[in-house]
């Protein structure tokens, strides 16, 4: 059975071929056109859609690379089913380095969107519409707010085990299990039956070579697990990943310059030093001391702290890696999780 070509914004992308393909967003204020663009592989051979998409937020670039890693994989060149890249979905914000778009919305907080809303509204409706809705399934790629860094983390929604299953499959250090945030994009997803893993990782407008190879090898994981390359096509995980259902922020006890003992991906026990907070003069010193038990998943990499910043993210894990979704999922179907530019 010949297998049909992949339509996608009025364009047709033949079985065996790939393709770069330009939809119209908006016009500038200058009447530049804006477009987010979709580089289409479509397989000889049937499977799943799967999308991958980086920059929602414009200053999160790490994901950019990794998709510009993806595409040169020789594992993509014989897919089975279809991929659907997107580097930059945010290209206002990544013009400007800005996390918002020009009418300071969030996008990954418009969508599903509306086609006669706002700029944001219309952008996450063209993403929905043209991506998601042609998608099994999905991987949305991000990083940590400015001046913070994130471990290299997958986040899953408590009602969504089959996303939990991609994230095992993927193989991050750490995933952390919280409820989807109302126009998020992994909720419009899932409303429409489209697991979506979020891949957290790095600082905002930097590369970070770790995080990138991670997300790299993780979504060849993930294709393999869904049969749509082969085995030899992403290297065998060798460590689970460590579940976490929970976590908290450190806060500082002081205003002024901070020195940190403590980095992302160390386990930390309650009463030890993460860090302390000095005056300019150095005649004041106040501790920063772990109050829970956990592994750092985020921290403030920025020395100069007012009093009540966020600067240690600490997540707590599941005792048994190895555990039944169910089970650790069940309780925290209410447990929200915060962006890092919104516990500052």
């Amino acid at each position: 059975m010949t297998r049909g070509a992949f339509e996608i914004g009025g364009h047709a992308v033949e079985p065996g071929t790939r393709q770069t393909l330009h939809l119209p967003v908006s016009v500038l204020s200058d009447h530049t056109p804006v477009a987010m663009s979709v580089h289409v592989v479509h397989g000889r051979k049937p499977g799943p859609v799967m999308f991958v998409s980086a920059s929602v937020h414009g200053d999160e670039v790490i994901g950019v690379e990794i998709v510009r890693r993806l595409l040169r994989s020789p594992a993509v060149k014989g897919l089975s089913g279809t991929l659907l890249a997107v580097p930059i979905v945010n290209a206002f914000g990544f013009m400007n380095h800005a996390r918002y778009l020009p009418d300071r919305r969030d996008l990954n907080r418009c969508f599903p969107g509306s086609g006669r809303g706002s700029l944001a509204s219309r952008l996450a409706h063209l993403f929905t519409t043209e991506i998601v809705r042609r998608s099994t399934c999905g991987i949305d790629l991000h990083s940590a707010a400015i001046h913070r860094t994130n471990l290299p983390q997958i986040r899953v929604s408590p009602t969504a085990p089959g996303a939990m299953e991609l994230a095992r499959a993927f193989g991050a250090p750490l995933v952390l299990v919280s409820r989807l945030r109302e126009g998020s994009l992994r909720a419009a997803a899932l409303a429409l039956g489209v697991d979506v893993l979020l891949y957290e990782a790095g600082e905002g407008l930097r590369f970070d070579e770790r995080a990138v190879r991670i997300g790299v090898v993780g979504i060849l994981r993930v294709m393999k697990s869904l049969g749509m390359i082969g085995a030899r096509g992403a290297p065998r995980l060798k460590t689970p990943s460590l579940i976490s259902n929970d976590s908290t922020w450190v806060r500082s006890p002081a205003g002024g310059l901070m020195r940190t003992y403590k980095a992302e991906g160390e386990r930390v026990h309650v009463g030890d030093l993460l860090g302390v907070v000095s005056d300019p003069f150095g005649e004041v010193e106040v501790e920063i001391v772990a109050r829970t038990e956990g592994v750092i998943v985020g921290r403030s990499v920025l020395p100069i702290v007012n009093e009540g910043d966020g600067i240690f993210h600490i997540a707590t894990l599941h005792p048994d890696a190895s555990a039944a979704w169910g089970a650790v999922a069940r309780p925290f179907v209410d447990h929200p999780l915060f962006d890092e530019d919104e516990i500052v």
